[in-house]
């Protein structure tokens, strides 16, 4: 079966717009590529919620009669990958509720750390849940008027929560925007005819021709009412930063700007430092549409090799229901990307990638190259190998299934039939992005894990909640057999 990483999720709030829905569609737009699951906007009309989601694409989600259903001057929108919680309707976000507080609604870009620890916790306390996402949680938290005796409050919320988050909150009266401490996920600011915008990338701006502001600090909140924005600082500002390096790798769109860094020359500038550290004798260079492209134009104008686009992607390939045999497999290989057969032949290639998670993709694209007739296959990575799993929103899976992880580098050549393999080293691919090391969460690739997280704690606490189910649910069938005795 073909692996790809999943992406996170879109976030996007506005406030104080005639158009809220509309432009959040738009933004939404914009965010695609960061979920294709399924999408929603929850609008804010005379103190009344008014909601609609599905899943699919944002364009499947929507139509002009159902944008002009949803009124209001507030919306908050969202696009989702499941990282937490299966990819079904009732996962899909905004998520609402109703409580002593009002309406609120959430989207959330990220995963939490401790969501089993809380769950538990609320559970314990009574609360129902209605979906099986870490979203909910926060959600759950934002509705109690007191947390373990104490007043709660969003900050007090904010510091129980540990890991990736970035948030966009809606209540009757206002919109919220988040960022976790350690600043994982994007989150950024804007303005568009006098109303405030907050999305997870620029991109989302340009889109709806809004001015960026700036970006929302690591461990800060922005509260957006009818008096203006105020920011709360709700963490301390030693906090080390951790932004995830892979959304310049792969993540975010090239035509985003990520803490004052455009994404597209970043990765520019890591397909130069791949060809710095790793020239290779060839006579072309091609990327795999799309991720790969912004790198390979690097490498190729530092190696001074020519640049082909020879593998064209076919952009209208949703993901293919098809998936039990191997007839079925190939084709879902070659249907995306198909090769021009005559630009290769004979030709020694470079062919640049953005990652090798498990190796079943990169193996396919050097198996078509070479039954093109292409004479050598070097594959070179624009970032260093997958070594661990993420914890913060990434759908890498666990070790045993990383390349990486459990195999050499040339045991991984010969697997993609290569004749040579490199990454891009991690000194590389940091310097590629003029930060330093410190700012970055690099975990999936050094193993140092900025938030701990106890994998055993949590598997401890979701198989006793597994077994409370079950007893739950014997209970429950056991009263149904005592009410049909007593019927007859």
């Amino acid at each position: 079966m073909l692996y790809y990483p999943k992406h996170y999720c879109g976030v996007f709030g506005i406030f104080g717009h005639p158009n809220a829905a509309e432009l959040a569609y738009y933004g939404l737009y914009a965010l695609q590529h960061r979920g294709q699951e399924s999408a929603g906007i929850v609008t804010c009309h005379e103190g009344k919620f008014l909601k609609h989601h599905g899943m699919g694409l944002v364009s499947q989600v929507f139509n002009p009669r159902i944008l002009r259903d949803l009124v209001g001057t507030m919306a908050v929108g969202h696009t989702r990958y499941s990282t937490t919680g299966s990819s079904q309707l009732r996962n899909a976000q905004p998520l609402t509720v109703e409580c002593t507080r009002g309406q609120i609604a959430i989207a959330h870009n990220g995963n939490l750390t401790n969501s089993a620890q809380l769950r538990d916790e609320l559970e314990n306390h009574g609360l129902v849940f209605q979906t099986t996402v870490d979203s909910e949680i926060i959600l759950m938290m934002l509705a109690q008027p007191s947390l373990n005796g104490a007043q709660n409050t969003l900050v007090q919320t904010l510091r129980r929560i540990e890991g990736a988050y970035s948030l966009v909150i809606m209540t009757e009266k206002e919109v919220i925007g988040a960022r976790d401490p350690h600043g994982f996920r994007p989150l950024c600011l804007g303005r568009v005819d006098g109303a405030w915008v907050v999305a997870s990338e620029t991109v989302a701006l340009d889109q709806i021709h809004a001015e960026f502001v700036r970006e929302v600090a690591p461990g800060e909140i922005m509260v957006i009412n009818d008096r203006g924005l105020v920011s709360l600082h709700a963490f301390p500002e030693h906090t080390r930063r951790a932004f995830c390096i892979f959304e310049y790798v792969y993540f975010a769109r090239p035509d985003s700007t990520i803490n004052g860094h455009s994404v597209y020359e970043v990765r520019k500038e890591m397909g130069r430092q791949l060809a710095r550290e790793h020239p290779v004798n060839a006579d072309l260079v091609v990327p795999v549409p799309d991720s790969g492209v912004c790198a390979a134009l690097g490498y190729s104008e530092e190696s001074g090799i020519p640049f082909e686009m020879a593998f064209i992607r076919n952009h209208y390939v949703g993901r293919s229901f098809l998936q039990p045999t191997q007839l079925i497999r190939d084709f879902d290989v070659r249907v995306k990307l198909n090769l021009i057969g005559s630009l290769v032949k004979d030709k020694r290639v470079v062919i640049v990638d953005d990652s090798i998670v498990r190796g079943t993709t990169c193996k396919a694209r050097v198996k078509t190259l070479k039954e093109a007739g292409a004479r050598e296959v070097h594959v070179v990575v624009s970032c260093p190998p997958h070594m661990n799993p993420c914890v913060y929103g990434i759908d890498f899976p666990d070790r045993s299934k990383l390349m990486a992880a459990n195999y050499s580098r040339d045991e991984i050549r010969q697997y993609l039939n290569a004749d040579s393999l490199y990454y891009l080293s991690r000194a590389g691919m940091v310097k590629a992005t003029g930060q330093a090391a410190q700012a970055f969460c690099m975990a999936c690739y050094d193993g140092h894990y900025p938030v701990p997280y106890d994998p055993v704690l949590d598997k401890h606490i979701i198989e006793r909640r597994k077994r409370q189910a079950q007893t739950l649910g014997e209970a429950v069938e056991k009263d149904r057999e005592q009410i049909k005795l007593l019927q007859v």
